[in-house]
C-alpha cells in the first residue's frame, strides 16, 4: 500500500485534514490573542502530523506542511475576516506560492516508502537522539519558521491596513519570486530527466547553485514588506523573513552542498564558477 503513489497521497491528505481540523478547533477555543492562539494551534497540528509520521515510520509526512499550513491559514482568514484590496493581494500571493509549491511536492513525491535524504542523514548522525531531533528539528523548527513567515499576513487581517504604492510593488515582486522559484524547479526536473552533465547549468542554474531557494527567500521578504507597508510601523514582522533567510543560508544550503560535494566530483570547481543564490555571472577565482 505504501508503494502506491495515489494511495500514499490520499493517506497524506487524510493526515492533513485531521491536523487542520484539530488545529482549527484549538484556535477558535483558545482564550489568548489571535497570534498566540495561532502559534499553539500550529504546534498542535504539527504534533498530529508528527504522530502519524511515527505510525508510518516516515518523517517525510511533514514535507508538504511548509506550503499547506500557510494555504489553510490564508483560506480560513479569507472566509472569516473582512476583505479589502491589501488583504486580497497578499492572499493571492501566498495562495499562488502555496499551490505551486504543493503541486511541485506532489510531482516529486514517490510514495510513503520514500524519505528525504536529509532525514536519513540526521537519523544516522543522531542515533538514539533521533526521536528528539525528529520532533524538534524536522517537525517543530520548520513550523516555527512557517508561523513567523505567515504572521505578517495574519496581522493584516486583524489590524487596519491601507493600500499604497509599496503594497502594489511588492505584491508584484512576490509573484515574480514564486514564479522564479517555479521556473527553477521546472528546469531542475528537466535536468534530472536528461542528466546532461554532472551539474545543472541550464537556465537560472547556469550561474546560481540555488535559484529555487532564492525565490523562497525573496517571497517571504516581499510578504513582510507588503504587511509593514500596509500596516505601518510593524517592523518586527520582518522577523519571519529573516529567520527563513538564515535557515536557508546556514542550514539548508550547507546540507545540500555537503551532500553534493560527497557524491559528485568537480563540486569545488562548480562552486567556484557559480554564485550561491544570485543567478548572475561570477568571475572565476584563480
Amino acid at each position: 500500500m505504501k508503494n502506491n503513489k495515489i494511495i500514499s497521497l490520499i493517506i497524506i491528505l487524510i493526515i492533513y485534514i485531521i491536523a487542520a481540523m484539530i488545529g482549527f478547533i484549538a484556535y477558535i477555543n483558545l482564550p489568548f490573542e489571535f497570534y498566540f492562539n495561532l502559534l499553539i494551534a500550529d504546534v498542535i497540528s504539527t504534533i498530529v502530523v508528527f504522530t502519524f509520521s511515527l505510525i508510518l515510520n516516515n518523517a517525510s509526512c511533514y514535507d508538504p506542511y511548509w506550503s499547506i499550513a500557510p494555504l489553510f491559514i490564508v483560506v480560513a482568514l479569507l472566509m472569516n475576516r473582512p476583505l479589502n484590496l491589501p488583504r486580497i493581494l497578499v492572499s493571492i500571493a501566498v495562495i499562488g506560492w502555496a499551490v505551486r509549491l504543493t503541486i511541485n511536492w506532489i510531482y516529486t513525491f514517490d510514495n510513503l516508502n520514500w524519505i528525504d535524504w536529509r532525514y536519513e542523514l540526521l537519523k544516522d548522525k543522531s542515533k538514539k537522539l533521533y526521536p528528539i531531533i525528529n520532533l524538534l528539528g524536522i517537525h517543530m523548527f520548520p513550523t516555527i519558521v512557517v508561523y513567523f513567515c505567515i504572521l505578517p499576513v495574519v496581522f493584516m487581517f486583524y489590524y487596519e491596513v491601507s493600500i499604497n504604492p509599496l503594497v502594489i510593488v511588492f505584491f508584484i515582486f512576490s509573484i515574480m519570486s514564486f514564479t522564479m522559484q517555479g521556473i527553477a524547479d521546472i528546469q531542475m526536473h528537466k535536468y534530472r530527466k536528461n542528466r546532461n552533465g554532472t551539474f545543472n547549468r541550464n537556465g537560472l542554474w547556469k550561474y546560481s547553485r540555488h535559484p529555487n531557494y532564492l525565490g523562497e527567500i525573496l517571497m517571504w521578504i516581499n510578504i513582510a514588506i507588503i504587511a509593514i507597508s500596509a500596516l505601518g510601523n510593524y517592523y518586527f514582522l520582518i522577523i519571519g523573513a529573516v529567520i527563513n533567510t538564515l535557515m536557508f543560508i546556514f542550514i539548508s544550503i550547507p546540507l545540500a552542498e555537503n551532500h553534493q560535494k560527497d557524491r559528485k566530483e568537480g563540486f569545488l570547481e562548480y562552486k567556484n564558477e557559480t554564485r550561491m543564490l544570485l543567478p548572475i555571472y561570477k568571475k572565476k577565482n584563480n
